[in-house]
């Protein structure tokens, strides 16, 4: 083999089927960790919400408070993970893609998970 085809650009006419094959193989972990990342910032809103919704005993505040924060490091752990296997420019993208693109309704029932308050709080005090 020679030291042309080891330092030649990825470009279409040098790849090979392995090469495209690992080129999309990289793309699905990446699809999938950007997925992964995508529900820890949905259970990030949820977890913020049930904490600021004060219906919760002020132990299971404390609790959610906690959880709130393993949630948080988690996240930024999985921008960092993305990072270093990917690029930090496909981390940043990553990061920006699920900011902007997962929300959770302000009108969602979120009651399921609070039973307790059922009664005592309406939609609309769930906002962020």
């Amino acid at each position: 083999m020679s030291t042309q085809s080891l330092q030649a650009p990825l470009d279409p006419a040098y790849i090979n089927p392995a090469s495209r094959y690992i080129r999309e193989t990289r793309e699905a972990l990446l699809a999938y960790d950007i997925e992964e990342l995508a529900v820890l910032r949905f259970s990030i809103i949820l977890t913020a919400r049930w904490e600021s919704s004060g219906c919760e005993a002020p132990d299971r505040r404390q609790e959610l408070r906690n959880e709130l924060a393993i949630l948080r490091k988690h996240y930024g752990d999985k921008i960092d993970e993305i990072a270093m296997t990917f690029g930090i420019t496909a981390g940043m993208n990553a990061k920006e893609e699920v900011e902007r693109t997962v929300v959770v309704p302000r009108d969602a029932k979120l009651t399921p998970m609070m039973s307790n308050c059922e009664e005592e709080v309406a939609d609309s005090d769930f906002e962020v």
